[in-house]
């Protein structure tokens, strides 16, 4: 399935997704810019944040109490930021857009 990271400079990292990866580990395996997922996905910091294109925010599920407590640390967060780590790839996500925030 695939993956589009918008990235800060107006690059993007198109690549593919198993199904059950959370995001910050598809991105990891793709050398994608920005998300660095320095805890693993064990929701203990904000390093894979990203934000959600709005055409695809419904199908990436709700944002649960701690990943909302973690995106507190986050300099900007829009209203469709999110995780990484919180978001496993399934078939309705196929083609997902993502935007890799600045710094």
């Amino acid at each position: 399935m695939k993956v589009t990271w918008k990235l800060p400079d107006g690059g993007t990292v198109t690549a593919m997704a198993d199904y059950g990866q959370s995001l910050m580990e598809a991105a990891l395996a793709n050398g994608v810019p920005g998300v660095l997922g320095e805890c693993g996905g064990c929701l203990a910091c904000a390093a894979c944040h990203v934000y959600v294109d709005p055409h695809w925010a419904a199908k990436c599920g709700e944002v649960g109490e701690f990943e909302a407590a973690m995106l507190g640390l986050a300099e900007e967060r829009p209203e469709t930021s999110r995780l990484s780590c919180q978001i496993e790839m399934h078939p309705d996500l196929d083609g997902l857009v993502l935007e890799v925030p600045k710094g």
